[in-house]
């Protein structure tokens, strides 16, 4: 019979030594000096040794109580061994579905196919809104309160509708979760609703019979005349903000009156951009042309049609078209994206082929069987819409707005 003092006083030797209690308990001694408590019985006609603890983290009463544990499991037909096999497996799942594993697993699932904008904005969440509080909880034990607490404050912090897109994040990170069979619920999910959220409102556009004014705004407004230009030519293409004023002169072929925009430069996803076939032809007007060889010499040499007024080796930010709109008393009315608003219905109320405007606008095909299969690129039709575009607003700008001095 064995007992804490034996166990202490046990010397090792150079084979293993196992020295005995009762009912199938002992204390293994191996050469090196490690004492463990191990016990060996049988289950379904099988032998098997299930450890207990090392001694003397584990002293001579408790493997007692936990001997007496196994043995009561192996009279209600259970494997203790199988058991605490199962348990250890549990356990590591629960540690690898805490938020952040779950996080880091569904984030690097999609970062490589994603934008730097998608990447910077959600690791930024996940950083500083959600795994500070969420990061050690395994999923399923995230209570709605939990997460109303993380929500609230970031509302206080960032405003409701940045909280709302944090508990986008969430949402996606337990579908994942999900699908992986951590969770069973997508808690954030069912949170939609949790604070009232300003609808999205659409970028400002303005009518027809509103452009006149705008273009006698923009005429008289006190700007440089480069910035004037890249609004000009934002009505003369109808690209994005982004994809004008990172423009550079190399993307531009004055023989053949087109414009090619890199598809690293276009808002498609990120799979597509690796696809030099996505690249966006733009067709230019005769008056496009002239405007673009009026701006040349305006670009000091640089690379870029507007460069940055502090480096010819940057280009201009994005933000100065939307300052001078502002300035120019259109702050709600009219925005640089909502050109294109204004554009397509006007090209829409006018007849054109809604195909050769949404090809125009570089939007990507919501059908996607369609957009599988369709390839056009209705250039030449573009090119002839185009121009009668441009001559179109050359008639808006001859028109005085009322009260305007004639």
């Amino acid at each position: 019979m064995l007992s804490e003092k034996i166990a202490k006083e046990a010397k090792p030797s150079d084979k293993p030594q196992k020295l005995p209690h009762e009912k199938g308990l002992y204390l293994y001694i191996s050469p090196s000096g490690g004492k463990s408590w191990r016990f060996d019985f049988r289950f379904s006609s099988k032998r098997y040794t299930l450890t207990l603890g090392k001694y003397p983290e584990v002293d001579f009463l408790s493997a007692q109580n936990k001997h007496l544990d196994a043995r009561r499991k192996l009279e209600d037909g259970i494997n203790p061994a199988q058991h605490k096999r199962i348990a250890k497996f549990e356990r590591q799942a629960v540690q690898n579905n805490t938020f952040d594993e779950v996080a880091k697993a569904w984030y690097d699932s999609k970062a490589e196919r994603r934008s730097d904008v998608w990447r910077t904005t959600h690791s930024l969440y996940l950083r500083r809104d959600l795994s500070p509080a969420l990061g050690k909880l395994p999923l399923p034990d995230i209570t709605q309160a939990v997460l109303l607490g993380v929500l609230t404050k970031a509302e206080k912090r960032s405003g409701v509708k940045t909280a709302d897109r944090v508990r986008q994040t969430a949402v996606q990170v337990f579908d994942y979760g999900v699908r992986k069979m951590k969770v069973t619920t997508n808690l954030p999910r069912l949170m939609a609703g949790w604070a009232e959220v300003p609808p999205k409102m659409n970028r400002p556009w303005l009518k027809e019979s509103e452009l006149p004014e705008f273009f006698d705004a923009l005429e008289a407004y006190p700007s440089y005349l480069t910035t004037k230009a890249a609004v000009r030519l934002l009505f003369l293409t109808l690209v994005r903000k982004k994809e004008l004023v990172q423009a550079k002169w190399s993307e531009f072929d004055f023989d053949e009156a087109l414009w090619v925009v890199p598809p690293e430069r276009m808002k498609m996803p990120t799979e597509q951009k690796d696809n030099r076939h996505n690249a966006h032809d733009v067709p230019l007007s005769r008056q496009a042309l002239e405007l673009l060889k009026e701006l040349k010499p305006m670009s000091s040499g640089s690379e870029y049609l507007f460069p940055s007024n502090s480096s010819p080796e940057k280009p201009m930010s994005p933000s100065t078209l939307n300052m001078m709109f502002n300035r120019m008393g259109f702050a709600g009315l009219l925005s640089p994206h909502g050109i294109r608003a204004t554009a397509s219905t006007i090209l829409n109320e006018l007849g054109y082929n809604s195909d050769y405007i949404e090809k125009q606008l570089a939007h990507v095909e919501r059908n996607s069987v369609r957009g599988a299969y369709n390839h056009a690129k209705y250039l030449t039709q573009r090119r002839e819409m185009m121009q009668e575009w441009a001559d179109y607003l050359d008639k808006l700008r001859q028109i005085k707005p009322k009260g305007s001095s004639a």
